[in-house]
């Protein structure tokens, strides 16, 4: 065969959603065309519930399309899973925490027939719920409270936008309206602070504040917001394509661009007022801190800005020819001859100014004698102003500890017109080629482009694009998120590869389960609850986790899910769960990131852990604060919080979309060494002690009870009180010494039975059963 004519056949054989028409054979004969092939990128449609012998186990649509493809392979579904294990099961996976032994023993004393819609509407009802899903988010949205690069610094607002997630899902806010709202809500909603803050998705992108390319810098922050929208929302690896037509998907480099247009004009806001009237308890009690730092420090200050203004011209003309030649182009031009670009730079390089600047001036010209710009009237200027920094700096705790009075939103400056868009040889910003407008890659959206229609503020184009990214008809944005949820649930999406539904990505193992968790999903008015409540009380999600040897031979990899997959639990599960089960969670909702102590958690307050080298851990001043769910610990990226890095939590540097479970001797070392650990162990041993008294046996009870959702069989409470008394053997020899100092439980109500080498050695104990894959892992 011509090897050009062998390669269009190739090509054409893996067109996307290609039907093959009816064709005749050798003798004529017209065959049955094949099934229409399945595409991401035709619409998703209810399919046809295919038949099932064992029809009793369908409790809904999800079973039946499970249940086929187990029994074409003459499997059966796995027996259903005891209640005990299924609350914790179901508990970890919509809260990411354990259930109480309370919890526990109300379900699996329930007899009535809907004990499990109950269960599960409780758990769909809470406020963990949010804070569950929000977590989820937060890794494809690459949220950090810090803006990455060398100088990683606070972004204060951020947040805001945390607990707009957290509300979301807890409200379960229509998706459509999620996505509308995140990625053009300053458009569509302008009188809406909740819309505006939401726009932090965008805004979420690393961040180098020193660069001094801003047109570059501009180019970066727009390409990191199509790739976020391609990969997050669409499944797409559209940044494949910046460079270079896609090798996988027909997606060419000039429709990237294209898509790249549709931000050409958002800017970020970083100090945009709150609206008069929701100012929160924490808002008021930062403008209460600030105002008693600067009443306290105004003169010093005053001083300061003095000695600063007496350079202040010279040093931000200075400060502004340092940026490169595009970006002077547009500095030094006067603003009634601005263009849209022109107003871009200019409004990025007043974002990213501060009194620093005018430091850095007054400091290279007053302290670097070999310097041309050496000015020896600035030298005095800078020891005094060195001098007045000092004294300014005993006044830090008078500082607000976290928060800030504004939002962070996107904006389009208040014009329509936006700056060109080009097609980038290679991607390379300084080799540009054709202009494009906006439009939407014809794989995904066929000749049906959204209409944009600016306004006297603003372009249009993201409302434009959140309007087709939400539209009923879009063949990817519900299929995309429905397979994110299926795989929370079940460890692996029905495409494996969550943020790759092209040709490189995996290949749907039920594409008609998918269909209709999608169509499903859209029809119930992207209710995300609604979903959720669905796959919670499958037949599937009941199954028992235990291994069979049938399964393991027809389908190593679970494809069927035949059986249910165990899964370890997440980074922030571990942490959250153990200060649970101890009793140390304070259950509060949002607020500014928090700062729980990285060593031992006594005697920290205020103090500064440093262990990043530019970056101080200032331990909270509230001691609740140490307790907070993980999703509200400060977030930086340049120093991952030690007690869960080594549990592979997200990487905020990009969108992460599922997490990776790795083995590594640091996690065990992290649980078992850690004085943070260690303290919630005491605290958790107390619990035990005081709900279960001071009878070994029950106390061994209670706490499988806590941890694992069941009673040890005889071989572990067998081995655990042969623990107890080597424990106690080991303790008494290094007493004996004098100088061992053991570590008992927290919190015991009735000491009048204390004995501290038993209780010294019960800590022990629930230390190390903590540390156990039982804990780890959710069945």
């Amino acid at each position: 065969m011509n090897k050009s004519i062998y390669i269009s056949v190739l090509l054409a054989s893996f067109a996307v959603g290609a039907v093959s028409a009816e064709t005749p054979d050798a003798g004529g004969t017209p065959k049955a065309a094949p099934a229409k092939t399945w595409s991401p990128y035709q619409l998703a449609k209810a399919p046809e519930l295919p038949a099932v012998k064992q029809k009793a186990w369908v409790r809904s649509p999800v079973d039946a399309f499970v249940l086929s493809q187990i029994e074409a392979k003459g499997l059966k579904p796995s027996p259903e899973v005891d209640r005990a294990t299924f609350i914790r099961r179901a508990t970890l996976d919509a809260w990411g925490l354990l259930p109480t032994p309370e919890e526990i023993k109300a379900f699996v004393n329930d007899k009535s027939p809907n004990a499990h819609d109950k269960l599960v509407d409780r758990l769909l009802a809470s406020h963990h719920f949010g804070e569950r899903q929000a977590r989820r988010w937060l890794d494809i949205a690459r949220y950090a409270d810090s803006s990455g690069f060398q100088n990683d610094n606070t972004r204060a607002n951020n947040w805001r936008y945390r607990d707009y997630v957290i509300n979301a899902f807890n409200q379960d806010k229509p998706f459509s309206r999620f996505i509308q709202e995140q990625v053009a809500g300053d458009e569509l909603f302008p009188d809406s602070q909740e819309a505006k803050v939401a726009t932090g998705f965008l805004a979420g992108y690393p961040d180098n504040a020193n660069s001094r390319d801003l047109v570059q810098r501009k180019y970066q922050i727009a390409t990191d917001m199509t790739d976020l929208v391609g990969e997050a929302l669409l499944g797409s690896t559209i940044g494949c394509a910046r460079c270079h037509n896609h090798k996988s998907d027909k997606v060419s480099q000039k429709e990237y661009f294209q898509l790249q247009a549709y931000f050409a004009n958002t800017s970020f806001d970083e100090k945009a007022p709150l609206a008069k009237g929701t100012e929160s308890n924490w808002d008021q009690e930062y403008e209460k801190r600030q105002a008693a730092y600067n009443d306290a420090t105004k003169d010093i200050r005053a001083k300061q800005k003095a000695i600063l203004d007496s350079v202040r011209e010279k040093g931000r003309q200075y400060h502004n020819e340092r940026y490169l030649t595009d970006s002077r182009d547009s500095i030094f031009k006067p603003k009634e001859q601005w263009n849209a670009l022109d107003r871009w730079v200019n409004f990025r390089k007043e974002t990213v100014a501060s009194e620093q600047d005018i430091v850095a001036y007054l400091r290279e010209t007053g302290q670097e004698k070999e310097r041309t710009e050496y000015d020896p009237a600035n030298a005095e200027k800078l020891k005094e102003y060195q001098a007045l920094a000092a004294e300014l700096k005993k006044f830090d705790k008078l500082k607000p500890e976290r928060g800030s009075k504004w939002i962070t939103a996107a904006t389009e400056l208040g014009h329509a017109d936006a700056p060109p868009t080009f097609v980038r040889f290679g991607g390379i910003h300084e080799r540009p080629l054709d202009e494009v407008q906006p439009a939407i890659p014809a794989l995904w959206a066929g000749k049906d482009q959204p209409v944009i229609k600016p306004t006297a503020n603003s372009s249009g184009r993201r409302t434009a694009l959140a309007a087709w990214l939400t539209n009923d008809n879009n063949p990817l944005t519900a299929r995309v998120y429905a397979n994110r949820v299926w795989s929370q649930y079940f460890d692996k999406g029905v495409v494996a590869t969550l943020h790759d539904f092209g040709r490189a990505g995996a290949k749907p193992t039920n594409p008609e389960l998918l269909d209709y968790l999608a169509s499903n999903f859209v029809k119930n008015g992207w209710s995300v609850k609604k979903l959720h409540r669905e796959i919670l009380l499958s037949s599937v999600y009941r199954q028992s986790s235990n291994e069979r040897a049938d399964v393991i031979k027809a389908d190593p990899e679970n494809k069927l899910l035949a059986v249910y997959p165990r899964k370890r639990l997440e980074a922030e599960e571990i942490r959250d769960s153990l200060l649970y089960a101890s009793g140390l969670l304070v259950d509060k909702v949002g607020g500014p990131a928090v700062y729980p102590p990285i060593l031992k958690a006594s005697n920290d307050i205020g103090k500064s852990q440093d262990f990043n080298g530019n970056r101080a851990w200032t331990v909270s001043e509230d001691k609740s604060d140490w307790y907070r769910r993980s999703i509200y610990i400060f977030n930086r990226r340049s120093f991952p919080y030690p007690v869960t890095q080594n549990f592979d939590p997200a990487d905020p540097s990009k969108p992460h979309h599922k997490r990776d479970v790795t083995t590594t001797p640091l996690q065990a070392l992290t649980l078992f060494n850690s004085d943070v650990v260690f303290d919630w162990s005491q605290a958790l041993a107390g619990r035990v002690i005081n709900e279960a008294g001071n009878d070994e046996a029950a106390q061994i009870n209670k706490l499988y009870e806590i941890l694992f959702a069941r009673q040890p069989n005889k071989i572990e409470v067998s081995a655990l009180k042969n623990f107890l008394a080597n424990e106690q053997i080991v303790i008494r020899q290094k007493a004996a010494s004098g100088k061992f100092e053991v570590a008992i439980p927290q919190g015991l109500k009735d000491t009048s039975k204390f004995d501290a080498v038993k209780s010294a050695a019960f800590v022990d104990l629930v230390h190390t059963v903590a540390n156990s894959n039982d804990f780890a892992y959710r069945f």
